[in-house]
């Protein structure tokens, strides 16, 4: 069974930031969840899992492009029609896939605020105390901006979905039954048509939900949110600033993996802090992010 906190990556990021002796609240890889949190931590685990199964498989997708170019170039040929649709049916049906998956993320991302937000105890001693949960934190937000990178260079996604939008669309004017017969009727692909829309979609998902969640709790302080947010964007500015730590990492994956923790938090954080992130007065101190995030885009 496939553990994402077992990456040798990541693995290597836990350990250095709760051995920092300024930082102790970062998960740990071997943090074990207490048997308060383990049912919202075993949900967690599974998303993250299935997770991991749609980064791999975004990263080999293969369009259906020559399929289409061929079916629009010579419309009247019904076998190059016959062609692409066949070719572009299985490829949006794992677009649907990763469409459900984001709202099991967003699912996710409500579970863990309800623990590490919503107690009285200050969310820096909540990040501390439920290490395995901020943990799976950090986690989902490495996978959502590892898929949005794969998304915004992989344009042929929005080219099949498309061709496949156009398709069912001709094929209810016409009146024709493989409209109604697909998993991806034309109801469902306009929702998703939203989704991918967006260049970040999954980002969007999370930016939205943690703006729910905020909403549909208003006994539950504000600053509990976003000082849960800034505590997380403070440790991994620690990572990247300081020599000591940045040293120890065997591999710019690891760096990479704490940039987009980072930026994670601290866009959430914009998203629902009334003056945002980027205000002198934020608990985010933005320059280092950005400097850190630009020096790597040049090393990379």
């Amino acid at each position: 069974e496939y553990d994402p906190t077992k990456s040798k990556n990541i693995t290597e990021f836990d350990y250095h930031i709760n051995t920092s002796p300024t930082v102790a609240l970062c998960p740990v890889a071997d943090a074990q969840p207490s048997d308060m949190e383990r049912a919202t931590w075993e949900k967690v685990k599974l998303v993250l899992a299935e997770g991991q199964l749609v980064l791999e498989e975004l990263q080999m997708y293969r369009g259906a492009g020559e399929e289409i170019r061929q079916a629009i170039q010579r419309p009247t040929v019904e076998r190059l029609q016959q062609r692409a649709w066949a070719a572009v049916v299985p490829i949006v049906s794992k677009l649907h896939t990763y469409y459900e998956f984001s709202q099991k993320l967003d699912s996710c991302l409500c579970y863990l605020l309800e623990e590490l937000a919503c107690s009285e105890a200050p969310p820096t001693q909540q990040l501390e105390q439920k290490q395995a949960l901020a943990q799976q934190f950090a986690h989902i937000l490495h996978f959502t901006l590892r898929f949005d990178e794969l998304k915004m260079t992989t344009p042929a996604i929005q080219n099949d979905f498309s061709y496949y939008r156009r398709t069912i669309s001709r094929m209810k004017i016409n009146k024709l039954s493989g409209e109604s017969s697909n998993e991806v009727n034309n109801e469902l692909a306009n929702r998703m048509s939203l989704f991918y829309a967006s260049a970040t979609p999954m980002l969007k998902t999370l930016s939205d939900a943690i703006t729910k969640f905020v909403s549909d709790n208003p006994d539950v302080p504000l600053e509990n949110t976003t000082d849960c947010l800034s505590t997380m964007a403070s440790v991994c500015k620690v990572m990247l600033e300081t020599p000591e730590y940045r040293s120890r990492f065997s591999s710019e994956e690891t760096v990479l993996f704490c940039l987009r923790v980072m930026v994670g938090v601290i866009i959430l954080y914009d998203h629902v802090h009334p003056h945002g992130a980027f205000v002198k007065t934020s608990n985010i101190h933005v320059r280092t992010p950005v400097s850190a995030t630009v020096i790597c885009s040049l090393n990379s």
